[in-house]
């Protein structure tokens, strides 16, 4: 049968229907909240109004709504037939609503005498939070004296936790608790929770210790195919010149493997990242690759994966950040949180692009692992550069220091900071041995001349100089040109565009003069040139280039005087491999020119250039060098020292040269003690320990005798009239200077 319906009881069947079903829901969501937020444990009636009160009145408000529904019904008038329907209707639904109410009253009776029944018979293993006292006392910021930042911590957290998404990784979701969790597992800044013992972060946990030794290797094959998968022409670089030096560094591997004098050391976990090639500012130097770019940085990071693999270790090369983050553990997000396992790595090389990648990735992490880290730096960079708080507050602060590393942790392309390591790379051969049975002089010499400049800007301003040389030498150049836009060159130069390495070398080994025209400066082609049977024409620099006077060393951090395009070439190989000019005097040029012309000079490789010395002198890095430890450096033997006392405004750089020795900074420790002065004859009226790049030193105004208290200053660049230096000298093996008798 039909029921017709007026509008208005329609509605009233539909509001009382979603009445319902609202305070059904309501109820529904009741156990919940006991077990969330409040107190386990307890009677329904300390529960209060969220226990079995709610129950009650849900009984008394549903009892309610059937009077008005029963008085509705008395009310309407409705035909007979539809009365008789709605009446029917509304009293099965109040039955149902009964029910309802007697099945929730006795499920929640249930769960009460069930809570009663764990507040008295505690669970063995229940959790601790999921108590309300214990979650409190957790959640509650401790004070303790061991951990005087963790409350600090804790409100910045609070405050900052959305600004860096590695917070939310580790579970960090606004909390205090969360924040606290996260202070306590991932930095150590809080106490643990009561009565649980101290344990270090897991980034600071200890890995195996090394057993197996590193075996000498006689092949490259296996590092060529690992870092063939990474494309773009300055891997392509690297990947090639490895392929092309493959045989002098397999002959250095078997003749070090032949010296029963070569130490084997622990087998090392070594990450290469060039940080110059990552990241978007790696494309724009990429490119530079195929336009006569510099090449200099690529050539030693070929150089270093081949040593490293050559001496056994485990080497692994990446330049991309993602893959950078992925091999050392970092939290997604902006670095502001530590790393989440152990660094992998015994050793990373990096630059300072590459550095500042890490900072950005390793949170506190980083500081902890700065000790493993080493940085390719071709330019050098000071003490007084690296050390913040003193180049901030004395003029010295620029976008390359202020890291606070140990000085010998950055590894120059020449020896010409001794504060720095000097890492090096390899000149290619002029003949590979089994080839020189054969064919003992196949290239000889042409009067012609290699300019030594790819790109046209490098030529401004040199045409005097160049129409010298022109005169006596065919001049060869190897520009780089876009197509159908020639280099502006002189017309009598030949330019041969920018050659590939290997007919670059072909050139070379025609060529009689390599001709410098002063940029680029201290570059890895005029060693190369020379072991070729090249002479060097380089100019001089009067008055010598520096950040003072020079836009390209502006900013470096350097306060090094350059004297000529390349001093290396000139202080340590010299003539007649080496000829210096000025420039501007075309008599001087011209002079120097013919003089060379005269001169027969056989292909020169010093001893630090060749694959066995860098192969020698990496590992005494590797083996000596700990910039973990807190104590002074014991290598170089103290034996090795010889001390000088400089004359007054002179850098122990320029003291020691000139006795034919190098000034070593990991020595300086020794010199800084009274007991010094007293064994120089000085006597001091009074001794002062301060923070200054010159001490240890001497000033005769006063007697005054001065101590370093600051060991990242011990310096070896640096001086003023006012001082007479103690410098920490030594001598230094043949082509060799970053070694020395008795320290391999």
């Amino acid at each position: 049968m039909r029921v017709a319906l007026r509008p208005r009881s329609g509605c009233l069947v539909m509001c009382l229907c979603l009445s319902v079903v609202t305070l059904l829901l309501q109820s529904l969501l009741v156990p919940p909240q006991i077990t969330r937020d409040q107190p386990t444990g307890r009677s329904p009636k300390e529960h209060g109004p969220r226990g079995g009160a709610s129950v009650h009145r849900l009984a008394l408000r549903l009892e309610a709504l059937s009077s008005q529904v029963q008085q509705l019904t008395r009310e309407r008038h409705p035909p007979q037939n539809t009365g008789e329907d709605l009446t029917q209707f509304l009293h099965g639904l109040r039955q149902d609503q009964e029910g309802v109410v007697r099945s929730m009253q006795e499920e929640l009776k249930r769960l009460a005498q069930k809570l009663d029944h764990l507040a008295h018979h505690p669970a063995p293993n229940r959790p601790k939070h999921r108590s309300m006292d214990g979650l409190l006392q957790e959640c509650e910021v401790p004070v303790d004296p061991r951990y005087p930042a963790c409350a600090q911590k804790v409100e910045f957290l609070l405050a900052r936790w959305q600004s860096d998404p590695c917070y939310a990784f580790y579970g960090v979701n606004g909390t205090t608790c969360s924040v606290l969790t996260y202070l306590r597992e991932m930095e150590g800044f809080c106490p643990p929770r009561p009565g649980r013992n101290h344990s270090s972060p897991p980034w600071l946990q200890q890995l195996h210790s090394h057993t197996e030794k590193a075996e000498v290797r006689t092949t490259l094959h296996p590092l060529v195919n690992d870092i063939s998968s990474i494309k773009g022409p300055a891997v392509t670089f690297i990947r090639t010149r490895l392929l092309r030096l493959s045989e002098q560094w397999a002959q250095a591997g078997r003749r070090r493997k032949e010296n029963t004098k070569a130490t084997a050391s622990p087998l090392l976990r070594v990450l290469l990242y060039p940080g110059v090639l990552g990241g978007p500012g790696g494309q724009r130097f990429a490119s530079m690759v195929e336009r006569g770019g510099p090449l200099g940085e690529l050539v030693q990071w070929a150089d270093l994966s081949a040593c490293l693999f050559t001496l056994g270790h485990n080497v692994t090369l990446t330049t991309s950040q993602n893959h950078l983050h992925r091999l050392i553990g970092a939290a997604p997000g902006q670095g502001s949180c530590p790393i989440q396992r152990p660094l992998p790595f015994d050793l990373l090389y990096t630059d300072y692009h590459g550095l500042s990648s890490l900072k950005g990735a390793m949170g506190l992490a980083f500081q902890h692992y700065q000790c493993r880290f080493r940085i390719l730096d071709s330019f050098g960079t000071e003490p007084v550069f690296n050390l913040g708080s003193y180049s901030r507050s004395h003029g010295y602060s620029t976008l390359w220091g202020s890291w606070g590393l140990q000085p010998l942790q950055y590894m120059t392309m020449f020896p010409h900071t001794p504060d720095n390591s000097f890492l090096g790379f390899v000149t290619e051969e002029v003949v590979r041995e089994e080839e020189e049975e054969e064919e003992p002089r196949t290239h000889s010499k042409e009067n012609l001349a290699v300019v030594y400049g790819k790109q046209d800007y490098m030529w401004q301003g040199t045409e005097g100089y160049l129409e010298v040389i022109g005169a006596e030498l065919e001049t060869h150049a190897t520009v780089y040109h876009a197509a159908g836009r020639p280099a502006q060159l002189p017309s009598s130069v030949i330019n041969h565009g920018l050659l590939t390495q290997e007919h670059f070398l072909q050139l070379l080994r025609r060529a009689k003069v390599f001709v410098g025209l002063g940029f680029p400066y201290e570059g890895p082609a005029p060693l190369e040139a020379i072991a070729l049977g090249c002479v060097f024409l380089q100019p001089r620099f009067s008055p010598p280039l520096s950040g003072l006077n020079s836009d390209f060393y502006k900013g470096k951090p350097t306060t090094r005087q350059v004297s000529s395009q390349h001093p290396y070439a000139e202080d340590f190989i010299g003539k007649p491999y080496v000829w210096t000019v000025d420039m501007a005097n075309s008599t001087d040029v011209r002079e120097a020119v013919r003089a060379i012309l005269h001169t027969q000079v056989k292909p020169f490789t010093p001893r630090e250039s060749t694959c066995g010395g860098m192969l020698e002198r990496v590992h005494a890095y590797i083996t000596h060098q700990n910039f973990c430890s807190m104590s002074f450096p014991t290598w170089p033997p103290e034996g090795v020292l010889r001390v000088h006392l400089g004359p007054l405004g002179q850098s122990c750089v320029g003291v020691c040269r000139r006795s034919s020795l190098v000034c070593e900074p990991a020595l300086f420790h020794h010199l800084n003690s009274p007991a010094t002065f007293t064994r120089l004859g000085l006597g001091c009226s009074s001794t002062e320990q301060e923070v200054n790049p010159l001490y240890p030193a001497y000033s005769p105004w006063g007697r005054r005798c001065g101590l370093q208290q600051e060991p990242l200053l011990f310096s070896c660049a640096g001086a003023d009239p006012a001082h007479r230096r103690l410098c920490p000298c030594r001598v230094y093996l043949p082509g060799q200077v970053a070694l020395c008798p008795g320290c391999l």
